[in-house]
């Protein structure tokens, strides 16, 4: 995994350095922890690509001081799902964690330092993660 600011992460992502589904360039990409298969690892950060782009415009985010890693999670129970963590270029702390969907409550979720993880910041839909990071948008 290589920590490359978020600026410098869409820059790559968009030139198609990520674009190979093997196994290394996913690392690369991000990629930390995955139960599924190596294969299925570029179509799962494909999707969440779109909310990640949104999440980056946010007054709440700097790009320029923060990178993203990406994780699947096996819960004891229920099938697998996705995250991605926006962490602090410099010390390496986790600031959010975005599940687009979450196997546990069916819900798309925020955690974050605002509640220092005590449970989600916000839980509904996408759209809802999208309006939280809204909420002091960069213009």
């Amino acid at each position: 995994m290589s920590n490359i600011p978020l600026t410098t992460w869409f820059l790559k992502y968009d030139n198609g350095m990520f674009a190979s589904p093997d196994v290394k360039t996913q690392i690369k990409a991000g990629w930390y922890d995955w139960f599924c298969r190596d294969s299925s690892l570029k179509n799962r950060m494909d999707k969440m690509v779109p909310l990640l782009r949104h999440v980056a415009k946010s007054k709440k985010i700097d790009p320029t001081k923060t990178y993203v890693f990406f994780k699947n999670n096996c819960p004891m129970a229920g099938p697998l799902y996705d995250d991605f963590r926006i962490c602090d270029l410099e010390t390496g702390d986790v600031l959010y964690t975005v599940i687009p969907k979450c196997t546990h409550s069916g819900k798309a979720e925020v955690w974050g330092t605002e509640n220092n993880f005590d449970g989600p910041i916000v839980a509904g839909t996408r759209k809802d993660i999208k309006n939280f990071f809204a909420e002091e948008e960069l213009v």
